[in-house]
């Protein structure tokens, strides 16, 4: 029979696509990893994964199959939950890197405190990827950007805090004050750093370049706003972007944001999961937590 050691294994092989790295996040070697995979389409019947010699995809059995193998884990995971007063189990999360460098990343370390036998998987990633990581069930939930599009029926976003987009230049950049146009405010002899077109806070971005009537000289194009706010350290261009809540811009020695002086446009970040998941009760906690450390900050 198989175990729920066999059916993690087949979990974090879906999450990662590789039997290799999933073998490393549970502590296997590659070839127990395959082995326990083997064995457990043997007992089934059918191949879960389409094979070359060069990747592992996921079929339509294998996708149909991950909700409830997920709801058996936790079922198991949930056993004598009854009997204690504190979350447990494992829920893996989506996460943007810039979410951690924001209100999220100080939630994130009071949950772990205030409920220790809770383990959190992080995967980072953009929000766009993660909509089909939730949707799927690879991932239980997710900490992204809210979506400019209509999301599908089966997934519910909720907004846990926002973030105005503002411009950051370098600091050797002449100061200027908050009376003068936005258009004033661009370095001419500098090129824009622009976050990815094709993301959601990408669309963010262009957002704020309408508002404020930017005209803007383009340079290079990142996925990675940590990415973007070094370059712009370092003198090579600026850029606009979320307003990080855990950077130190105040002091910071080589970088400074300006507060845009037409409409506001804001970063809202929020919890993304499904409907109806296995994981409620834990994102619920998330939520809860998340919310209750904002307001201790404002």
């Amino acid at each position: 029979m198989t175990s729920i050691r066999v059916l993690k294994n087949f979990i974090s092989i879906t999450r990662h696509g590789s039997v290799a790295a999933a073998a490393r996040e549970i502590g296997l070697t590659a070839a127990a990893a395959g082995q326990q995979l083997q064995h457990l389409e043997e007992e089934i019947g059918v191949e879960l994964f389409d094979r070359n010699k060069r990747s592992l995809v996921l079929n339509n059995q294998g996708r149909a199959l991950i909700e409830p193998i997920q709801e058996i884990i936790a079922r198991y995971e949930a056993l004598g939950a009854g009997f204690k007063t504190e979350l447990s189990g494992t829920i893996v999360l989506g996460a943007l890197v810039s979410s951690l460098m924001g209100h999220f990343g100080k939630a994130l370390n009071e949950l772990k405190r205030n409920y220790p036998e809770l383990e959190i998987k992080l995967m980072a990633g953009l929000s766009s990827d993660f909509l089909e990581q939730v949707l799927e069930g690879k991932l239980d939930a997710a900490i992204v950007t809210e979506s400019p599009f209509p999301l599908p029926q089966g997934a519910l976003w909720t907004e846990l805090y926002k973030e105005p987009m503002v411009l950051i230049l370098p600091v050797n950049h002449s100061k200027t004050n908050g009376s003068k146009k936005a258009s004033e405010l661009i370095p001419a002899n500098l090129p824009f750093i622009r976050f990815e077109r094709k993301t959601w806070t990408g669309y963010l971005v262009d957002q704020t370049i309408k508002v404020n009537k930017l005209m803007i000289n383009e340079g290079m194009e990142i996925n990675s706003v940590e990415a973007i706010i070094e370059l712009v350290r370092q003198g090579l261009g600026y850029s606009i972007i979320p307003q990080l809540a855990n950077v130190d811009w105040k002091n910071d020695q080589r970088a400074r944001i300006q507060i845009l002086p037409g409409k506001a446009v804001y970063r809202k970040v929020g919890l993304l999961e499904r409907r109806r998941h296995s994981r409620q009760n834990i994102t619920s906690a998330i939520k809860d937590q998340f919310l209750n450390a904002v307001k201790k900050q404002d």
